[in-house]
């Protein structure tokens, strides 16, 4: 089983067991999170993908480290007007690990 999820803008693909690096989450190292924006789940020959057989499912991922990217610059130029800006950025990031990719435990009033 596997998903596809979006963070930031951006969709990974996930399975159970491995480790990707999204954009920060400002939660500690070693917290349990729950990752909300599923797009769709593959299970074997059934594909979800609708909004009511997704909010049935849930992934639980846990943060590993924070991290940064590497360093990109950003020059900025006018030619023959002796204007040159230079600016730098590292984006931050926060390495997660999928613990599981489940339906949700149901409780019933009774």
């Amino acid at each position: 089983m596997y998903a596809i999820i979006s963070n930031g803008g951006k969709q990974y693909k996930i399975k159970k067991g491995e480790e990707i690096t999204i954009e920060k989450i400002n939660k500690p190292i070693g917290q349990n999170i729950k990752l909300k924006k599923i797009i769709t789940i593959f299970n074997k020959k059934v594909i979800f993908f609708k909004k009511k057989h997704l909010n049935l499912f849930e992934i639980k991922a846990k943060i590993i480290s924070h991290t940064k990217n590497k360093k990109i610059k950003i020059i900025k130029f006018k030619r023959r007007k002796n204007y040159t800006k230079t600016q730098g950025h590292r984006q931050k990031l926060t390495i997660i690990k999928i613990i599981s990719i489940s339906k949700k435990e149901t409780t019933n009033g009774t």
